[in-house]
């Protein structure tokens, strides 16, 4: 257990602020998740489960989950959202489990912290003959200069960057496929800080170097006058999966057409050359992240969105 002299590890880091992680955390697009699975009920293994909120999904679709975590106090949290749920505390470099146990894998907001040259084999074990490694993570849209600026406090986020090229350069997998969906998250002055403290470059600090960039986040937030109404949040839920296997690679988006969400704007339409679904798969309707070119960095992209 850390102190507040000794932080954890990396990737360890987010028990000691597990209910904060819980609370500040946004979750997944359902439609990403489906994306992510397909249609049919699956022997999903969940790897860096934290607190359930990819879980839930997953459950609710109808998967047989096993869900994992090395931090028993992430494990603890996501029991008390899904009492019923086999869980079990391990990491993805070394998976307790026969090979070929399980059609999916999936990893959420977790892949980052796995030993790539040490999970991936482990990952393809398990996996059965045709099964998927799944994985989303969820990126600020940092386009929008006031998020790049909270990004400034609390961390950026490496976009379209990590498990892809990962995925691409193992021997353990054909090619990956990737997918966005945007969505938005409301945050108010409590869900804010407790979205700071659950980052790694806030979580990993000591309590007294947490609360110090707490205060800078409220400040930064307060500059905003938004009180009691809150803003909202931009996300991009970025999404890939690759069926184990030795295959050609090569790394390819699936575009489909834009939709519009009921929790924040419109969102754009899909790129061009949308006629590229897979024979014989179902392609759900995931909107991908529009590439435009960031605003300048001034306070002009805040009409991008109306916050209220």
């Amino acid at each position: 257990m850390a102190t507040d002299s000794t932080p954890d590890a990396p990737g360890l880091c987010f028990g000691s602020v597990a209910e904060a992680y819980d609370r500040g955390r946004p979750g997944y697009p359902r439609e990403a998740v489906a994306w992510l699975t397909g249609d049919e009920p699956l022997a999903v293994l969940e790897l860096g489960a934290g607190t359930g909120k990819l879980t839930e999904h997953l459950v609710a679709l109808g998967h047989d989950v096993h869900a994992t975590d090395p931090d028993p106090r992430m494990l603890d949290r996501l029991g008390s959202r899904l009492p019923e749920l086999r869980v079990s505390q391990t990491a993805a470099e070394e998976i307790p489990a026969a090979d070929a146990t399980y059609d999916l894998v999936v990893a959420a907001d977790a892949d980052e912290w796995f030993d790539a040259d040490k999970a991936l084999p482990e990952i393809a074990r398990v996996l059965k003959r045709g099964g998927t490694f799944a994985v989303v993570r969820n990126v600020r849209d940092e386009r929008i200069p006031w998020v790049r600026r909270l990004g400034n406090l609390i961390g950026h986020h490496a976009t379209g960057q990590g498990v892809g090229d990962a995925i691409d350069s193992s021997p353990y997998f054909g090619p990956a496929e990737e997918a966005a969906v945007k969505h938005w998250q409301v945050i108010d002055r409590a869900s804010v800080q407790d979205l700071a403290r659950s980052l790694p470059d806030v979580a990993g600090l000591d309590r007294t170097g947490q609360d110090s960039k707490v205060r800078e986040v409220l400040a930064f937030y307060d500059d905003f006058g938004r009180g009691m109404d809150g803003m909202q949040l931009p996300w991009v839920a970025e999404c890939f999966r690759a069926v184990v296997g030795i295959q050609p690679k090569t790394i390819r988006q699936v575009p489909v057409p834009a939709r519009t969400s009921a929790a924040g704007p419109a969102e754009g339409p899909a790129s061009a050359g949308s006629d590229l679904d897979l024979p014989g798969e179902d392609t759900v309707p995931v909107a991908l992240a529009p590439a435009v070119e960031p605003p300048a960095d001034d306070d002009s992209g805040m009409l991008l969105i109306d916050f209220r």
